[in-house]
């Protein structure tokens, strides 16, 4: 067996002990990798061991949240936990979208604890040429 040395190990275990099951109150970041794919922009969130009924997404104005709950797995109640490094409770991100994008057109995949968002680019915010005239000016009739 392989013996792993932390000096915060037994403080960890205290305080684990002392705040209850565990789980964390507090919202804990999720990493993520974010680029311009085309036309969309793609947000690739990690979020292994969350149930897809555990993730929520919302938009509001161009404020993008994402809240993922990692719930402990069920056990026995003759169950003896030895090791419990893997974080649970609630995770989120807000990320602030610029106008450009198309809040109403995001697509969402969950696969093998990967949340993918893709974003369309706006039509109004893609390049597009523009017409130049013969220099008279329409006069408004009255």
């Amino acid at each position: 067996m392989l013996m792993r040395t932390d000096p915060f190990r037994e403080f960890d275990r205290l305080t684990q002990q002392l705040l209850g099951s565990g789980t964390w109150s507090k919202p804990s970041a999720m990493p993520m990798d974010a680029y311009r794919d085309g036309d969309a922009y793609v947000i690739a969130f990690d979020i292994p061991g969350v149930g897809r009924d555990a993730i929520d997404i919302d938009v509001e104005r161009n404020m993008l949240t994402v809240k993922a709950e990692r719930r402990p797995a069920p056990r026995s109640d003759q169950a003896q936990v030895e090791l419990s490094e893997r974080p649970l409770g609630v995770f989120s991100r807000q990320i602030a979208l610029a106008d450009t994008l198309d809040t109403e057109h995001i697509d969402a995949d969950y696969e093998a604890g990967v949340l993918t968002l893709r974003i369309p680019i706006a039509e109004r915010a893609k390049p597009r040429k523009i017409a130049i005239g013969d220099g008279t000016r329409k006069q408004l009739s009255s």
